[in-house]
This record gives structure tokens, C-alpha cells and sequence, in this order.
């Protein structure tokens, strides 16, 4: 959009390196400081975020699970892909998950935990909080609805239920799970035997529970 002479304007910019997003004017009423707050909200918290550990304790607060895009930090081509990706399909699950993106140099001990390394990359995982779930092959995010059913299986417990007991009856593809293929339903171990997954790596970066003191109302 063209600047009108004489006249302000506000408009947002977002990341093209990381973007397909064009630039985008506020068309609201600039006097209305709630709908200009809103509006900016909306654009300055984007849809895809990069985790690192400056804001790892932020972004675990929100208490929900991370779908996250491991990648080269000079690959900026699979970030592209990526958010395009939610946007045209997982928008209606922001609710639900936070998308993240992470600089597998710097998270090179979360590759490590789901058995990958920088050669590797791009991947993408999730962190359920309790444990890590791997996306089993990154390029069937360009296959419509792959990364929406990766997303439904984890809202349904089907990805933490199959590590443990093996496929559904139903189920044709079994994602990886922490790098490792979950048990066939001919090597199944008996219950009492059943093996837990390795925790989460992101949950640690969380706050401490002991981080407040609250006082005893008596005391304020």
C-alpha cells in the first residue's frame, strides 16, 4: 500500500526471511487505542514462534504442548514451508499447541533424546510436557492433512497409547516415538512389563515451583 502524502500511517512488517506474510497497513480508527491494540496483538505475537532459552520458561508458562520445527539455523526455506503449512491448515488449533520453531545447533540435546542429530534436520516433534513424539518423515507436511492427523493423535492419546500397547487395530502408519518404533502387537511385552517413554527435555526449562514465596495473607 502506497504511503498517502500528508497522512499516517501503521503498518506491520512481519519477518521475511521467516514469512510468506505481506505487509500488512492498520485500517482501523487510530484514535481507538483498544482496536489498535488488538490489532497489533494479533500481529506482534505471531501464529509461529522460535523458541530459545531466553523465552523457553515464557513459552512453557502457557501450559500448552509445543509442536516444534527443528532446523539449520541457515535454512530459513523449511521455517517458510512450515508456517505456511499451519497456516493453511492447523489455524483452528492455536488453541490447543503452541508452534515453535528451534536452532537444532542450540536444542542439540533434544535431537539427541528423539535419536537424531544435525544431519537429520529439518524434523519436527512434539512435546506433550510429559514426553517427545517424532514426526515420522518431515517432507509428508506437504501431504494435506499428515501434520492435522500428527496433531489429532496426540489430542486423543494415540500417540502416548501406541507407544506403550502397539498400533490400534485400525492403524496402517505408526509415527516414530523418541526415535524408536512402537511394539507390533507380535512383540508386545505383557503389561506388567510395559516401558515408559523418555520424559520431555522441554518441560526442565520450565520455572521452578519454588520460584514465588507467597505470603500468608496475615502477613501482607
Amino acid at each position: 500500500m502506497m504511503h498517502p502524502p500528508g497522512s499516517d500511517i501503521i503498518s506491520f512488517r512481519p519477518a521475511k526471511a521467516r514469512s510468506t506474510e505481506d505487509d500488512e497497513t492498520f485500517m482501523g480508527n487510530m484514535e481507538s487505542l483498544d482496536e489498535l491494540t488488538t490489532w497489533a496483538k494479533e500481529r506482534c505475537v505471531p501464529m509461529v514462534r522460535e523458541i530459545t532459552f531466553e523465552n523457553a520458561e515464557e513459552l512453557t508458562e502457557e501450559g500448552l504442548p509445543f509442536l516444534i520445527l527443528f532446523h539449520d539455523p541457515d535454512d530459513n526455506e523449511s521455517v517458510k514451508k512450515y508456517y505456511e503449512v499451519i497456516q493453511n491448515e492447523l489455524l483452528e488449533d492455536k488453541q490447543n499447541v503452541n508452534f515453535l520453531t528451534a536452532d537444532g545447533n542450540t536444542f542439540a540435546h533434544p535431537l539427541q533424546h528423539l535419536g537424531k542429530s544435525k544431519k537429520d534436520l529439518p524434523l519436527i516433534a512434539i512435546d506433550s510436557f510429559r514426553h517427545m513424539y517424532l514426526f515420522p518423515d518431515y517432507k509428508d507436511i506437504f501431504v494435506k492433512g499428515k501434520l492435522k492427523a500428527f496433531l489429532q493423535d496426540l489430542y486423543s492419546g494415540k500417540l502416548h497409547r501406541e507407544f506403550h500397547y502397539g498400533p490400534d487395530p485400525s492403524s496402517s502408519e505408526r509415527p516414530l516415538i523418541d526415535g524408536k518404533v512402537p511394539e507390533t502387537s507380535s512383540s508386545r511385552k505383557p503389561a506388567k512389563e510395559k516401558t515408559t517413554p523418555p520424559e520431555s527435555t522441554f518441560k526442565k526449562l520450565a520455572p521452578s515451583k519454588n520460584r514465588y514465596t507467597l505470603l500468608d495473607k496475615d502477613e501482607l
